[in-house]
């Protein structure tokens, strides 16, 4: 299990203490290392003073980034980076996966140093609404809450200063993005093997299982769900054409004139799709739409285009359609030309209007929904959101975060 001779008597007192994490520190690499304490991928690195600090310390140490390797937080955190781009902030992820780890640990009885950043107090300091602690680690997950951190400067400077005073070091250094499903996969099954020895037992953070909500982040990622329900709305099926005969019929018709037979009763053939078919993509850029999650909602409109052989337009709007553009496939430069405007109400009535007159294969509506939707148009619609929300009349509805 461990090559890492200063976690040894942290690592076995562990054990006693807590059935779960004894288990899931079996699945990772323990190594020691130079600098700070760190996780990096599936490979937690021991710093030369770790050894140094009381047991109890430790232990809580060690739990910390075994909580950060069986969580998955190294690949997920490369992931967002991934689909945010230069937005992302690598201490806000590592801020907002800390603090969950933390109230965890701190529920669970593991003794952290002090200070330590916290759930409960990170999103009392960001102005969120004051939950128990408990309640917040059932409702945030890591990715959630880093996204509600990048919402805007005042609260990422907000999520930062409170790092500041918490003594944050980012110890959490970025996994691969692109990591299997199957690796993804394991560790959730890692995670239920654990867990059920924690609550065997009735300690540890076993005993919290049911109520955390980063062990159980969406094992689909949204923009996943989005391409498939995307490649299913845009099969067409080859439409009936009176123009040109099947070719059964044909071949019934020259049988029959060759015998000298009744000629078959004519059967149309099929035409061929000889068109790109076409997707609108509306942005909502009114006030309600944060700076983080427009910025996704962004760089998923880059994929769509880029991905799909689509005619693929995009309509930016808040109380009217205030940019409209075509997009082609392989025209990856479209979107950095469009500076969209932001600060408004909503109004789907315009954007439907438009949507309507373009007639796409599907409609796809980048939004919070903060606003009753107008009548559809004549085609399928999907709902993108940053987080859940209430079910829409019509279409069907994607959440960001779950």
């Amino acid at each position: 299990m461990t090559h890492a001779r200063r976690a040894g008597p942290a690592l076995a007192h562990l054990g006693e203490t807590d059935p779960a994490l004894a288990v899931l520190a079996l699945w990772c690499r323990h190594r020691d290392g130079t600098g700070p304490t760190r996780t990096e991928g599936e490979t937690i690195r021991y710093g030369p003073g770790f050894d140094l600090m009381p047991l109890a310390e430790q232990v809580g140490m060690a739990a910390h980034h075994i909580l950060h390797v069986a969580l998955r937080h190294g690949p997920r955190q490369a992931a967002l980076a991934e689909r945010m781009g230069p937005g992302f902030d690598p201490d806000l992820y590592g801020i907002a996966a800390d603090a969950i780890v933390n109230e965890t640990l701190g529920l669970a009885g593991h003794p952290l140093p002090r200070p330590s950043l916290r759930l409960s107090e990170l999103l009392a300091a960001i102005g969120a609404p004051a939950v128990s602690p408990v309640a917040a680690l059932a409702e945030w997950d890591a990715d959630a809450l880093a996204l509600r951190l990048h919402r805007d400067a005042p609260t990422r400077q907000k999520a930062r200063d409170h790092g500041k005073a918490r003594a944050f070091l980012r110890d959490l250094a970025p996994g691969d993005a692109g990591d299997t499903p199957q690796e993804a996969e394991a560790w959730v099954a890692h995670l239920e093997r654990a867990l059920a020895a924690g609550r065997a037992a009735g300690s540890g953070i076993g005993a919290l299982a049911g109520r955390l909500a980063d062990m159980a982040p969406p094992r689909i990622p949204w923009e996943r769900q989005l391409r498939g329900l995307l490649a299913r709305a845009l099969i067409e099926a080859p439409r009936v054409s009176w123009r040109r005969p099947s070719g059964r019929w044909a071949a019934r018709h020259a049988d029959a004139r060759a015998r000298g037979a009744a000629e078959p009763a004519f059967e149309p053939g099929r035409q061929r799709i000889d068109h790109l078919p076409r997707i609108v993509v509306a942005l909502d850029t009114s006030s309600s739409v944060d700076e983080a999650t427009l910025a996704l909602f962004s760089a998923e409109i880059r994929g769509i285009a880029a991905r799909m052989a689509a005619e693929t337009w995009l309509l930016a709007f808040d109380e009217d359609v205030h940019e409209e553009r075509r997009i082609d496939p392989g025209d990856r430069g479209a979107l950095d030309r469009i500076a969209p405007r932001t600060g408004g109400g909503t109004d789907y009535g315009p954007v439907m209007a438009r949507c309507r007159a373009l007639g796409p294969s599907v409609a796809v509506i980048l939004t919070d929904l903060d606003a009753l939707p107008v009548p559809p148009p004549a085609c399928p619609v999907l709902w993108v959101t940053p987080r859940p929300a209430p079910p829409p009349p019509y279409g069907r509805a994607l959440a960001i975060a779950g």
